[in-house]
């Protein structure tokens, strides 16, 4: 199970205290075909999210207000000046210059200069901010707490409540333009619109595990990811969402909850979750491997800034670079 502070996260409670025929496979390397290294990190808190402008300029979120910054890789990680003390739960740049931190309470930080300066927006609201994404500096959405949509067309001077019909959480959302977008949350909640957000329809899954992440490759390949390695796939824009469980391995033990999953290319996708566990298919998900991680601590934020490297956070100030393994020269 994920520790205490971080299920408060997952599932929404308060910080206080080819068709779709067959089944997608899963193999454990034999040898690894990710390079892996810990970073140093410069505290032992949660950290929920981490974001990439590049393969060199990146920050990090977490508990307790907590913002790190990191102009080299990673190979060196600096804490910014704490702004708020709250739980911060995601963070996101438009571009190499406009940003947005997202956390408890409604809280909403914004950048236009890279990070040098953070100031706050007024989200209009006290619910729990979860997830975001940004088309554009001035156009994007933000999910949380009690079925909250928010929308900006003005880099977030405004932010207005768009009506998802649902009060369930809401803890992912994706757009391909300015019209289709996805939103996951509690409950096997898939949410769609076809009219950037001023009505949303539910997509049924048949399914009640909490979804926790949701992207598109293109307009009609998508994936949902969530609660007890629930993976769900649809290749029809979700008019239908089909169960993709991957194979139990031996001994079977219950299947770790997957929280974010990213794709670099149509091909190449990464899925991070609980007990360290990382998934990635290069063949757009018709295979899964599990890669063998440095460690068994959960992983919470991904990012994927090229094809060389990668990045995720999570539990007891887990940094974790990665990046493919270079193939042996051939035998001559």
């Amino acid at each position: 199970m994920l520790n205490d502070t971080v299920k408060n996260y997952v599932v929404a409670a308060m910080f206080f205290g080819v068709a779709f025929g067959g089944f997608p496979q899963m193999s454990l390397a034999q040898e690894s075909p990710l390079t892996m290294m810990l970073q140093e990190s410069p505290t032992p808190g949660t950290l929920l999210d981490v974001h990439f402008q590049d393969a060199q300029q990146g920050w990090i979120v977490g508990a307790g207000g907590t913002m790190l910054q990191t102009k080299d890789g990673g190979t060196t990680w600096k804490k910014a000046p704490r702004r708020t003390n709250v739980l911060l739960t995601d963070v996101t740049f438009a571009d190499m210059k406009h940003g947005w931190i997202l956390g408890q309470n409604g809280t909403i930080f914004h950048t236009s200069d890279g990070g040098a300066k953070w100031s706050r927006q007024d989200s209009g609201t006290n619910s729990m901010l979860y997830g975001s994404y940004f088309l554009t500096p001035k156009r994007g959405w933000i999910v949380g707490a009690r079925g909250v949509v928010l929308i900006t067309k003005d880099g977030g001077e405004t932010w207005d409540d768009q009506v998802s019909g649902l009060t369930a959480d809401l803890f992912g959302v994706h757009f391909l333009d300015e019209k289709q977008g996805w939103a996951v949350g509690a409950l096997g909640t898939i949410l769609m619109t076809s009219d950037g957000g001023a009505s949303w329809t539910a997509q049924s899954t048949n399914n009640p595990a909490t979804f926790f992440d949701v992207t598109f490759t293109d307009s009609v390949s998508g994936w949902a990811v969530g609660t007890q390695g629930t993976i769900f796939q649809t290749l029809n824009a979700g008019e239908k969402w089909v169960d993709r469980p991957l194979a139990c391995g031996s001994p079977c033990l219950k299947p770790a909850d997957l929280v974010n999953i990213q794709f670099r290319t149509q091909l190449s996708g990464r899925i991070i979750g609980e007990r360290g566990t990382i998934l990635m298919t290069e063949d757009a998900g018709f295979t899964w491997e599990e890669v063998e991680t440095l460690n068994t601590e959960s992983l919470y934020g991904l990012s994927l800034p090229d094809a060389t490297h990668g990045f995720a956070v999570g539990d007891h100030g887990t940094i974790l670079h990665f990046s493919p393994t270079p193939s042996a020269p051939a035998d001559s």
